[in-house]
């Protein structure tokens, strides 16, 4: 849905980010409402104006993406009431159950996590580790040229300079493959964000 009008700008951000404690979603729409105000101001009209903002859905993600962790846990578990003495000793009596649960799920967040930066590291290490193959190939080849060695001399220049072409295509595979992981770092991280976010109707 694209909005025309900046009540329904407004209401879409409202609705996408609810879960989000009441000061901050307020901050988050006064912003934009006052970013629209001033092109308005400008002389947009209200539809341009708010067109100029982007898509409510990609602003939704990056607010959530950007918004710390921790603090959207903490709305998430905030008893929307006081807690009755029955709940108290009830949760209480539950931890040996849910403490390892929760314990489990940011340890898994936390591999995951450690496992993608070890993939990437791994993949920049195959590149160095090419990259520093060809210029001691090619150095040795040089050094090997003042000797008896010539034919020595050529094979390691030609290996060094072949893995030195070979390392080009590395360096772009690793970049890609970098960029990737970081994306799909994102995404992950962005889905569990989500979770915690309970999209409810605006009323």
């Amino acid at each position: 849905m694209i909005p025309v009008t900046k009540q329904e700008f407004l209401l879409l951000l409202q609705n996408g980010l609810s879960g989000l404690p009441k000061a901050d979603l307020e901050e988050r729409i006064n912003f934009y409402s006052e970013m629209i105000d001033d092109r308005i101001d400008d002389g947009l009209s209200e539809q341009q104006a708010v067109l100029e903002m982007g898509e409510p859905e990609k602003i939704i993600s990056q607010i959530i993406l950007d918004y710390p962790f921790i603090k959207l846990v903490n709305q998430k578990i905030k008893p929307k009431r006081k807690l009755t003495a029955l709940e108290i000793v009830l949760i209480v009596l539950g931890a040996p159950l849910w403490v390892p649960l929760i314990i489990a799920f940011f340890a898994v967040i936390f591999s995951v996590y450690i496992s993608l930066w070890a993939i990437i590291i791994s993949l920049w290490a195959v590149f160095a580790s090419f990259v520093a193959c060809a210029f001691s190939g090619i150095i040795c080849g040089i050094a090997f040229c003042f000797t008896s060695h010539k034919l020595t001399a050529v094979a390691l220049i030609g290996a060094g300079l072949v893995l030195l072409g070979l390392s080009i295509f590395v360096f772009y595979g690793c970049k890609a493959a970098t960029k990737g992981i970081l994306q799909l770092t994102k995404t992950i991280f962005n889905s569990i964000k989500n979770s915690f976010i309970t999209k409810e109707e605006a009323l």
